[in-house]
C-alpha cells in the first residue's frame, strides 16, 4: 500500500452521527420538559441544522451562531416556548454519551495505524468531538485530530488541509488519502488539495457533484482492499 497518512472524516464515516443525533435530540427535549415530541419536530431540526452547516462551511455564519440558531428556528417553527441556549448546551453535552460506531470502524483504524498514521478531520465542535472519540475508544489509534474550530477554516477550504497536514509526523501528497462520506467537504477538499480520496457511500448515492473520488466503498471493511488496488497491489 502506497499510503502512509490516512485522514478520516468522523461523523457518518467512523461514528454513526445520524443515530447519535436523534438520541441526543430526544434526550435534550425531555430535559427541557417536552415529554412528547411533536410530529415532525426532529425532521424540522435536521433541515435547519443542515442549512446552517452549509452556511458555516461557506463562511457566512459562525459555529457559535449555528449551535444556538438551529434550535431557535426549530422552536419558532413548532410554536414552542423553549430556551434555545439551554437546548444547545444540553444537546452538545449529550452527544458524547450517545456515541454509536459505524461497523468496522475500530478494526479499520487499528489496521491502518499499523501501516502509517491515522488522523481525524472534522468540522464538528472541538471539545465535543474529542469527547466522542474518547468514548468510542478510537483515540488509541489516532495520531491527531484536526477540527475546523481550532483551525478557523472548515472543509473543503484549502487552509483547513494546510493546517491538518502540519499536524502529521510526515506528509507527502502521493502518500495521503482522505476517507469520508461527504462529497462536498471531504472529497472536494481532497480534490482541491491534490490528494487521493475514498468516498464512503453506504447508501449507494449517485454522485451528481463536481467532486471526484479516487475510489468508492459501501462498507468500511472494503477500504483497505480499495486502497491497495489504488496502488496496484
Amino acid at each position: 500500500m502506497k499510503h502512509r497518512l490516512f485522514l478520516f472524516d468522523l461523523d457518518d464515516t467512523l461514528l454513526d452521527f445520524k443515530a447519535s443525533e436523534q438520541l441526543s435530540f430526544e434526550r435534550t427535549m425531555r430535559e427541557l420538559g417536552l415529554a412528547r415530541l411533536p410530529d415532525g419536530l426532529f425532521g424540522r431540526y435536521q433541515g435547519f441544522n443542515l442549512a446552517l452547516w452549509k452556511a458555516f462551511e461557506g463562511g457566512t455564519v459562525s459555529k457559535d451562531f449555528l449551535k444556538v440558531e438551529r434550535f431557535r428556528q426549530t422552536f419558532a417553527a413548532g410554536g414552542l416556548e423553549l430556551d434555545p441556549q439551554a437546548a444547545s448546551r444540553l444537546y452538545l453535552e449529550s452527544l458524547a454519551d450517545t456515541v454509536v460506531l459505524v461497523e468496522g470502524a475500530q478494526a479499520l483504524c487499528e489496521t491502518l495505524a499499523g501501516i502509517g498514521e491515522v488522523g481525524i478531520i472534522t468540522n464538528g465542535v472541538e471539545q465535543i468531538q474529542h469527547r466522542r472519540i474518547a468514548a468510542a475508544k478510537l483515540h488509541v489509534h489516532l495520531s491527531f485530530v484536526a477540527t475546523s474550530e481550532a483551525c478557523g477554516h472548515a472543509k473543503p477550504d484549502h487552509r483547513f488541509f494546510d493546517y491538518t497536514v502540519r499536524m502529521a509526523r510526515r506528509f507527502a501528497h502521493a502518500e495521503t488519502v482522505i476517507v469520508g462520506d461527504r462529497l462536498d467537504a471531504d472529497i472536494l477538499g481532497a480534490n482541491r488539495f491534490g490528494i487521493e480520496s475514498c468516498w464512503f457511500n453506504p447508501g449507494g448515492l449517485a454522485n451528481e457533484s463536481e467532486a471526484r473520488p479516487t475510489c468508492e466503498v459501501a462498507h468500511l471493511d472494503e477500504v483497505v482492499p480499495a486502497l491497495r488496488s489504488m496502488a496496484g497491489v
